[in-house]
C-alpha cells in the first residue's frame, strides 16, 4: 500500500493539473469570447460602410437622363412586345440599316423598369447600380488590403473619380460585373473553391447579353495575373544559364582534347553552383521583396482553363459572333476620333485622376510598401488605357482602387496601426456608428440638393415641346429628318426616325454592311458631323439622302444659315430649337 506522503503527492499533482486544465479552459473561451467580439464589431462596421457607401452613391447619382437611355428603353419596349428572334434590322433611323442589338438584355431591363415605374424608376435604378458599385469596389478593397477604414475612404475616391461615368447605361452594370470578376479570380487563386471559377463562367455570360461590345475586356483581366505567373516561371528556369550550359555541353561533346573537357567540366560546375545560388537568392527575395511582391500559383493553370471555357459564352447571344467582333469593328472606324469619352486624355483636364496618378507615384517610391506584380501590370495596363481613352478611367477608378486600398494598408500598418485600430472600433460603436451616418447624410443631402432642383428631362438639351409640335402637324413616318447627334435618341424615344442618334456605331461603314445582300457601308456618322460643322456642301447631302426637314439648335451654324437660304423655310422656332422645311418638299 501506498504511503500518506505518496498518497497527498499524487493529489497535489492532480490538483494541480486541474488547475492548469481549468486555466487553459479560461483562456480558450477568453479568446472564443473576444474573436467573436471582433466578428461582431467587424459585421457593425461592414453594415456602417454600406450604408454610408450607399448614400453617396445614391446622391452622386444623376437624375437627368442621358442620351443614350432614351434609345435603350425604346429598344426594349420593342424586345418587349417582338422577342429576341429577330434582332438584325434597325427600326428607328430612316436609312433602313442591318444593326446588331449590343445590349438587348440591359434594354429590356430598362424599359420594365421605366414601364412599371417611369422615370423615376430610372433616377432610382441608377442609384440602386451605383451603390451596388459601391459595394462591390468595396469588398475588392477589402479583400485586398484587409483593412476596413481604408476599404471605406478609397471606395468614396472611386467613385467620387468616376462620376462622369455614372449613368442608365449598360456600362454601369457591367462596372459591377469587371469588378466582382477580379473579385473571384482573386478568390479562386487563393482557395480554389468551384464556386468562383463558376461565377467566372457566369459573368461574361451576363456580359455578352447586357454589353457584348466590353466582352473581349473581361478576359483582359486575367492577363496581370498570367503575366506574373510567366514572369515567376521564367525568372526560375534561369533560361541565360541554361542556354550557356548547353552550349558548354555541346562543345564538350564536339571536343576531342582532354584539356578542353576538363574545363567545359569546370565551366558546368561553376553554372551549376550560379543556378545554385540564384535559387537561394530568390527564395530570400520572395519572402522579403524590396518592391515586387511575387507568387508562384499553380492554380493559374486552372484559371486559363476556366478562361478558355469563359470564351464560349459569347456565342450565347442573339447577337451572334457581336461579343467577339463589335468591340474591333469600333475601334477600326472613325466613332472613336469624335466622341469626347473616346479621346486621349489629357491630366490638366482630369484633375483628380492626375492626384490619383500622384499619390500611386508618391507610395511606390518614397515609402517601403510592395506590391503584387499582378496589381503593378494591372495598374500599368489600365494608366496605359486612361491616357488612350479618357473613358478607361473609369476603369482605372474601379481596378485600381483596390490596389491603392492596398499599398495605403501597408503603411497603416506600419505607421499607425494603433490609430486606425481606434478609428475602426469607435465607428463599431453605437454612438460612432451614428456620427459617421449622420456626416454622411448630411454630405449626401449637400450634394442631391441640387438634382431636386433638375428635371428628369432636360428640355435646353432635348426638344422636347420640338417633338411635341412634330407628332402634332408632321407626319413623322413620311418624312426625312436631318437632326443632330446629340439628341437624336429623344427623338427616336419620341416615336419620330432620325438621321442619326447616340448609337454611333450603326452609323458607321464597319457597322451597318450587308455583305450577304452586296450592301456597302455607309459613313452616316462622318456626313452627320460634317453637315452640321458645314464641313461639307450640305445641300448636296440633304439630296443625297433626300432630306425634307431639318431640326436644329437655333445658335447653331446651319441653323443661321438656312434662315438665309430660300429653298428652306422656318416652320418652328421654340425655346432652343428651330425646324426647317424644304420648299420643294411642300410641293411634292
Amino acid at each position: 500500500m501506498k504511503s500518506e506522503e505518496e498518497i497527498e503527492k499524487v493529489e497535489s499533482e492532480v490538483s494541480l493539473k486541474n488547475e492548469e486544465n481549468q486555466d487553459t479552459s479560461e483562456g480558450t473561451d477568453e479568446k472564443k469570447s473576444l474573436a467573436k467580439l471582433e466578428k461582431i464589431k467587424g459585421i457593425v462596421f461592414h453594415i456602417v460602410a454600406l450604408i454610408c457607401i450607399a448614400l453617396f452613391c445614391a446622391a452622386i447619382s444623376p437624375k437627368t437622363l442621358q442620351n443614350d437611355t432614351y434609345y435603350t428603353v425604346t429598344i426594349g419596349e420593342y424586345i418587349y412586345n417582338n422577342g429576341i428572334s429577330d434582332l438584325t434590322t434597325d427600326l428607328y433611323s430612316w436609312h433602313e440599316l442591318p444593326y446588331t442589338y449590343p445590349h438587348w438584355l440591359y434594354d429590356l431591363g430598362m424599359f420594365l423598369i421605366y414601364n412599371s415605374f417611369g422615370q423615376p424608376g430610372i433616377y432610382a435604378s441608377t442609384m440602386i447600380f451605383t451603390s451596388l458599385l459601391g459595394f462591390s469596389i468595396y469588398l475588392l478593397s477589402n479583400k485586398k488590403s484587409k483593412n476596413k477604414v481604408v476599404s471605406l475612404i478609397i471606395t468614396i475616391f472611386s467613385i467620387y473619380l468616376m462620376k462622369s461615368f455614372i449613368a442608365a447605361r449598360a456600362q454601369l452594370v457591367t462596372f459591377i460585373l469587371f469588378v466582382l470578376a477580379v473579385y473571384a479570380i482573386e478568390k479562386f487563386l487563393e482557395t480554389k473553391k468551384k464556386r468562383y471559377g463558376v461565377m467566372l463562367v457566369l459573368i461574361p455570360l451576363l456580359i455578352a447579353n447586357l454589353h457584348c461590345a466590353v466582352f473581349p475586356f473581361y478576359f483582359v483581366l486575367f492577363l496581370p495575373y498570367i503575366g506574373e505567373y510567366v514572369c515567376v516561371i521564367l525568372d526560375e528556369k534561369d533560361l541565360d544559364l541554361r542556354f550557356v550550359s548547353l552550349i558548354t555541353k555541346i562543345k564538350k561533346k564536339l571536343s576531342r582534347k582532354d584539356e578542353t573537357k576538363e574545363k567545359c567540366d569546370t565551366k558546368l560546375e561553376k553554372i551549376k553552383l550560379a543556378i545554385s545560388k540564384r535559387t537561394i537568392k530568390r527564395d530570400k527575395l520572395r519572402e522579403n521583396p524590396y518592391k515586387v511582391k511575387t507568387e508562384k500559383n499553380h492554380a493559374i493553370l486552372l484559371l486559363i482553363a476556366i478562361m478558355a471555357i469563359a470564351v464560349l459564352t459569347g456565342f450565347l447571344n442573339p447577337a451572334g459572333d457581336g461579343a467577339f467582333t463589335y468591340l474591333y469593328k469600333t475601334m477600326q472606324g472613325n466613332t472613336t476620333e469624335s466622341i469626347n469619352e473616346h479621346l486621349p486624355l489629357t491630366l490638366i483636364e482630369n484633375e483628380e485622376f492626375a492626384v490619383s496618378i500622384i499619390i500611386f507615384l508618391m507610395i511606390l517610391i518614397f515609402t517601403d510598401t510592395k506590391i503584387k506584380l499582378s496589381d503593378l501590370f494591372m495598374l500599368a495596363g489600365i494608366t496605359f488605357l486612361a491616357f488612350k481613352s479618357r473613358r478607361q478611367v473609369s476603369m482605372f477608378a474601379i481596378f485600381c482602387g483596390p490596389i491603392l486600398a492596398n499599398l495605403i494598408a501597408q503603411m497603416v500598418e506600419k505607421y499607425d496601426k494603433e490609430n486606425f485600430k481606434k478609428l475602426e472600433n469607435f465607428i463599431s460603436g453605437w454612438f460612432g456608428a451614428t456620427v459617421v451616418i449622420c456626416l454622411f447624410i448630411i454630405l449626401s443631402t449637400n450634394i442631391v440638393k441640387p438634382h431636386f432642383r433638375s428635371d428628369y428631362i432636360d428640355e435646353s438639351t432635348y426638344p422636347v415641346a420640338a417633338a411635341d409640335w412634330m407628332l402634332s402637324n408632321l407626319d413623322v413616318k413620311n418624312i426625312k429628318l436631318y437632326n443632330e447627334y446629340n439628341y437624336g435618341s429623344y427623338l427616336l424615344f419620341r416615336g419620330i426616325p432620325v438621321f442619326i442618334d447616340s448609337r454611333c456605331d450603326l452609323y458607321s461603314p464597319e457597322f451597318n454592311e450587308d455583305k450577304e445582300n452586296g450592301i456597302n457601308g455607309r459613313d452616316i456618322f462622318s456626313d452627320a458631323l460634317n453637315i452640321a460643322g458645314i464641313a461639307v456642301d450640305y445641300k448636296t447631302k440633304f439630296k443625297e439622302y433626300g432630306v425634307t426637314h431639318i431640326i436644329l439648335y437655333e445658335n447653331s451654324k446651319l441653323a443661321m444659315i438656312l434662315e438665309d437660304d430660300a429653298d428652306y423655310r422656318r416652320i418652328y422656332s421654340e425655346g432652343n430649337f428651330k425646324i426647317f422645311e424644304k420648299l420643294d418638299a411642300v410641293k411634292n
